[in-house]
């Protein structure tokens, strides 16, 4: 911008300014937030539509079509439907582009009725929780898309609490998530959208994939590339808390606990074959069933041959549970999967990314 041009929008500005504080109530302007909304309210009421009408016409060329009205953050502006194709803005939608990113952006970490107030107060636009939460329901959340090959995946699951007839019990149904270094992608009652994801990934040769004793998460993983491409590991932290949770001799528990450190399942197995006591049999059972799946963690982690821990799956479950678990949250069975992937896409950072620069 020339110093000419500078100069013009400072008189222009003054001018506007003048204006827009004459109209302002008298007395009403006593501290600098007064001032602040006051600027934003007259601002988004007479200055930015007369901006944003004089831009949209200028980059679309054109003026045809019906006229519709559209909130925005410029405040609420005209548009016509020939406007509106040119501008890749939605015929069907009452709301611009980035003030619906806006809705979305607040909406994947509160409640819709407290994104309702945050969006008025942040932008000065009024968008109900009503539409905030169809907005959700209607998008089509873009997942994460691997450059490089993934060398690593880990999936775990969470719980969403659905909504059920007043005086009934609760219900909590599982969902499953799987994670790697370029994003998070979840689902409920459908496995098919993260298996789907991670196979249209590239994959390395061998892709490890990290998960506890739970059977869902191998079930998930069997899908996944193929057997000889796949390289499965017992995370080492739930194997441990396995081994504790049998009790007993803590001598014995912490000579199981090398032995399982280095891959020595025969021999961790060997020193409780002999107990009755059903914590001993249920790990026994547990270390038979799990066996091909545990490794030489000592060496894995000496040499950095791969992670030996699914810490990043459950991170990212807290995270996805930060909107999920708000406190009174729960959802009908057919949205929880919708709501998922607007908390993921949240996470991937795939909601209104900010323009680059040229």
């Amino acid at each position: 911008m020339t110093p000419e041009q500078q100069q013009a929008i400072k008189k222009h500005a003054d001018a506007i300014a003048a204006i827009l504080y004459e109209d302002c109530e008298p007395g009403s302007l006593k501290t600098l937030e007064d001032i602040e909304i006051a600027v934003k309210e007259q601002v988004l009421s007479h200055v930015t539509p007369e901006i944003g009408f004089f831009f949209i016409y200028s980059v679309s060329g054109t003026a045809s079509g019906r006229t519709k009205r559209l909130k925005s953050t410029l405040g609420e502006i005209s548009i016509t439907e020939k406007q509106a194709e040119k501008l890749g803005c939605g015929s069907g939608s009452r709301l611009s582009p980035h003030l619906e990113n806006c809705c979305l952006r607040l909406s994947a970490n509160v409640a819709y009725k407290n994104a309702a107030k945050d969006i008025e107060y942040i932008t000065g636009i009024t968008v109900s929780a009503k539409t905030q939460q169809r907005l959700v329901h209607y998008q089509k959340f873009d997942q994460p898309v691997a450059k490089l090959d993934i060398a690593e995946l880990s999936a775990d699951g969470g719980k969403a609490r659905l909504i059920t007839p007043k005086g009934e019990k609760s219900e909590w149904k599982d969902y499953k998530s799987i994670v790697a270094e370029v994003g998070i992608v979840a689902s409920f009652d459908q496995n098919e959208v993260i298996i789907n994801w991670a196979n249209k990934q590239p994959l390395a040769k061998p892709v490890t994939c990290l998960g506890d004793g739970h059977d869902g998460v191998w079930n998930i993983f069997k899908e996944i590339s193929c057997e000889q491409d796949r390289r499965e590991i017992l995370d080492w932290f739930h194997l441990n808390e396995n081994l504790q949770k049998v009790g007993g001799s803590i001598k014995r528990l912490k000579q199981a606990e090398i032995y399982l450190w280095t891959g020595n399942v025969e021999s961790a197995t060997a020193l409780f074959t002999e107990l009755k006591k059903k914590p001993a049999v249920n790990f026994c059972k547990y270390l038979e069933k799990h066996k091909e799946r545990i490794v030489n963690y000592e060496m894995f982690q000496r040499d950095n041959v791969c992670s030996i821990g699914s810490g990043a799956v459950e991170s990212g479950i807290k995270q996805i549970a930060r909107r999920i678990k708000i406190s009174g949250a729960s959802w009908k069975s057919e949205h929880v999967g919708q709501v998922l992937a607007h908390r993921c896409a949240y996470l991937n950072g795939l909601i209104g990314q900010p323009r680059k620069s040229a």
